[in-house]
């Protein structure tokens, strides 16, 4: 700002003495007070600068960033499925935006916000590839983590009890049909019901524990309502297990539990990577498995291979797998175009995908 006030000062003064060397008839030197026209110029300044220190108060922190997030897909799905229906068979395109903005207040805290949008109706491919929906801007989750002792603590709304879990995959799924987690969405990687509260500990020998519980808005720690989880994991640079444990009081007095467990191990050429998960709800135990083989390095992209049951099923319903195989590749450090293909068996004509997503960070 010392410059910026002599910029002004010079000027000003210049200004007030060339009228008076103009009109030396008429106005003598004893009518002009340099020193005090230069004070009340210094006054103006300090007040100029007093404004602008306060409008840079109230612009956004330097902490705050904000990243963005387009994924459009176009493809074709094929086959009638379980419904009959051979409508399925057309060519579609669908879209979603994303947008997180993140900002910390002490260097070790993070407030986190998510937004989102999409097409305004998925087609059969948006559903198959798990996209967004809806034109409006959406609040998806805001959550606030913070060092507890050595642990991170997570709290917010919308947001999942494992967002301090740690999982054992390295498989990147191509569509949404493949279980998140590699098989363990409902565990190692479970979600909340509204106001969720969770809290990691990683130790420095590769062992990691983790514990959380989320609620309805509308009753917190209530009586029926309750969804509970504890995880605990082991990485290594080769290989990695983990495992996690999840109890829902469900609201309606029938609970359910499920364990899951998945792990990776990474040869020279490829990283294999296997989810099993097993639940038991009013005396009905179901149970589903991953397998997936993930090949970091095939030309400028990778290979991504996988088999998986598409739900958890019953000892004695018929299971049905889902396959996926995509090619990932990036164009630059902003774009990433992934061609794939997906099988999926139904109880009528099994359903078959192809399509090319495109992703776009910045």
């Amino acid at each position: 700002m010392k410059l910026f006030k002599s910029l002004l000062v010079a000027p000003a003064t210049l200004g007030l003495l060339a009228p008076m060397s103009a009109t030396a008839n008429e106005v003598t030197i004893n009518d002009f007070n340099a020193a005090e026209e230069i004070a009340v110029t210094n006054s103006r300044v300090d007040g100029l600068e007093a404004r602008l220190n306060n409008f840079e108060a109230g612009s956004f922190s330097e902490t705050t960033t904000a990243s963005f997030s387009v994924d459009a897909v176009l493809g074709q799905v094929d086959g009638a499925g379980d419904t009959g229906d051979s409508s399925n068979e057309s060519t579609s395109f669908d879209f979603q935006f994303n947008i997180g903005l993140s900002t910390s207040f002490t260097g070790e805290d993070s407030l986190d916000i998510a937004i989102d949008n999409g097409s305004a109706t998925a087609s059969t491919m948006g559903g198959k590839m798990g996209f967004d929906t809806g034109t409006a801007l959406t609040v998806d989750g805001v959550t606030y983590s913070f060092p507890v002792g050595g642990a991170t603590m997570v709290v917010g709304d919308s947001t999942d009890i494992s967002s301090t879990f740690t999982g054992a995959c390295t498989y990147s799924s191509f569509t949404d049909m493949t279980p998140d987690d590699c098989g363990t969405g409902n565990s190692i990687g479970v979600g909340g019901k509204g106001v969720t509260a969770s809290l990691g500990y990683a130790f420095d020998s590769g062992f990691s524990l983790a514990g959380g519980i989320s609620s309805p808005q509308s009753e917190i720690v209530g009586d029926d309502s309750d969804l509970f989880g504890l995880n605990a994991a082991y990485t290594a640079d080769s290989y990695g297990v983990a495992v996690a444990y999840v109890t829902d009081d469900g609201g309606t007095g029938t609970e359910t539990t499920t364990w899951g467990v998945n792990g990776y191990y990474t040869f020279d050429l490829a990283s294999l990577s296997v989810g099993y998960e097993t639940q038991e709800t009013g005396g009905t135990d179901s149970s589903g498995y991953f397998v997936g083989l993930s090949f970091p390095e095939v030309g400028p992209g990778s290979v991504n291979i996988a088999a998986a049951t598409d739900a958890l099923y019953a000892d004695t319903a018929t299971e049905y797998l889902v396959y996926e195989a995509s090619y990932s590749y990036p164009v630059n450090d902003a774009m990433t175009i992934t061609p794939g293909i997906f099988i999926q068996e139904t109880s009528g004509d099994d359903l078959t995908g192809i399509a090319v997503k495109t992703s776009f960070s910045f």
